[in-house]
């Protein structure tokens, strides 16, 4: 609860801090910069991604010198150089320009054990650096059946969709907030990836972007995110992130899994069905929104709902159970081949187990307390822990008793029941 609250006042002044705040620290001008302090090689790749993204101007911009083009994409404010303009196009030794900043980008390469099998760092200019990074990730081939074709035939697909990769990366990029001194990670596992930045995530949750039709309002480097839409190198924050849902959706693995948490934006890429059965409610309910997979993806991941996420669900008639143990509604379960499991989840009702209890006490005239659970615990709710389904029989026991039904000598696990 302290930690949550803690989040929780962490996100809140961190509002309103950039509420009040009229400066852009991405478009901060570096007096004592000039174009030498830029990377020949990041201008001209910057040209070709801005050729491409307004190919209507190509002879114009062709004719445009180094300044004119910097001024028009928005990466040097009237010939001056910005701190936006050091991060996407800077030489690496340049990067001490915009200190107590950081412009860094780390590779990390993790085996099964965790351990650190190889790793890379990149600086400024990180119109170049994405591309390295993208070449280090080990992008290798996934066979699977998908169940969605119809076929027996396994479809081969990349692990992870280069749009998402390069979508994850620029935005943290884009969303990094400089001013704390850290350096963006990705980290790649044989069946994930990990990429994270420093800053809170500015419209609050996942589920707002994921809802809303329109981009953010705001956003924590203005300048910054503004160049890189010119450049094509994200989408705006809305649209991007929904496309990435809409790619894992399609190849029915995972959604994109973010950690909000610690000041900090960390998002998870699986590259993998990790559970066929989910991958089966993708594949037969078309009709579900993108928030609607969400929640259902962080269900199937074990992940916390809370009460509104889970009335959504609940009244969508998507679950059933009670919090914190939901499990998928039986119309899906049968669909998607998850009847012995939703049976197994849901157990016996209390009615039917008093049943049964009431017969066997009348076969055997009398029960002791450990036979009544080792009788009872197989018909419980799986989901149910030892001490909830401990709980759950004794309270069974208590009601029968007051009711007169059944009677007992002695208390705790060596008690004896009878029938009245």
């Amino acid at each position: 609860m302290e930690n949550l609250y803690r989040d929780w006042l962490s996100k809140k002044i961190e509002r309103i801090r950039y509420q009040v705040k009229l400066k852009d620290w991405s478009a901060g001008i570096i007096e004592n910069a000039s174009l030498e302090d830029l990377d020949p090689a990041a201008i001209a790749k910057a040209r070709e991604l801005y050729t491409k993204a307004h190919e209507e101007k190509t002879d114009e911009i062709a004719s445009w010198d180094d300044i004119t083009f910097l001024n028009k994409a928005r990466i040097t404010i009237r010939g001056k150089i910005t701190n936006t303009a050091i991060v996407l196009l800077g030489k690496e030794e340049s990067e001490h320009l915009i200190s107590p900043a950081v412009a860094k980008i780390k590779w990390i390469l993790r085996g099964q054990d965790n351990i650190e099998r190889d790793y890379m760092i990149v600086s400024c200019p990180f119109v170049l650096a994405v591309d390295r990074i993208y070449n280090k990730i080990r992008n290798l081939k996934y066979r699977y059946i998908n169940p969605e074709h119809k076929t027996l035939f396994p479809e081969e697909i990349d692990t992870y969709e280069p749009y998402v990769i390069r979508e994850a990366l620029n935005n943290a990029i884009a969303h990094q907030d400089y001013t704390l001194g850290g350096q963006i990670n990705v980290v790649e596992y044989d069946d994930k990836l990990v990429f994270s930045n420093k800053g809170s995530f500015i419209p609050g949750n996942i589920e707002r972007v994921l809802i809303s039709d329109a981009p953010e309002e705001q956003y924590r480097n203005q300048f910054l995110a503004t160049a890189m839409v010119g450049l094509k190198m994200v989408d705006t924050i809305g649209s991007g992130i929904r496309k990435m849902y809409y790619y894992q959706r399609q190849r029915l693995f995972p959604l994109p899994d973010y950690d909000l948490s610690n000041n900090r934006v960390e998002v998870t890429i699986t590259g993998k069905i990790l559970d066929m059965n989910y991958a089966n409610i993708l594949a037969q309910n078309t009709d579900l929104s993108l928030l609607d997979i969400e929640l259902l993806n962080r269900l199937q991941l074990g992940k916390t709902l809370s009460d509104e996420e889970i009335t959504r669900l609940r009244n969508k008639h998507l679950i059933e159970g009670r919090k914190p143990k939901v499990y998928i509604a039986k119309h899906i379960a049968q669909k998607v081949g998850q009847k012995i499991e939703y049976s197994g989840h849901k157990g016996l009702g209390n009615k039917r187990c008093e049943e049964f209890l009431l017969t066997a006490l009348r076969d055997h005239k009398s029960l002791s307390r450990k036979e009544i659970d080792e009788l009872l615990w197989p018909l419980l709710p799986d989901l149910l822990n030892e001490k909830q389904k401990k709980d759950k029989i004794t309270n069974m026991l208590i009601k029968l008793r007051k009711l007169e039904k059944i009677s007992n000598k002695s208390k705790g696990p060596n008690s004896d029941w009878f029938i009245n």
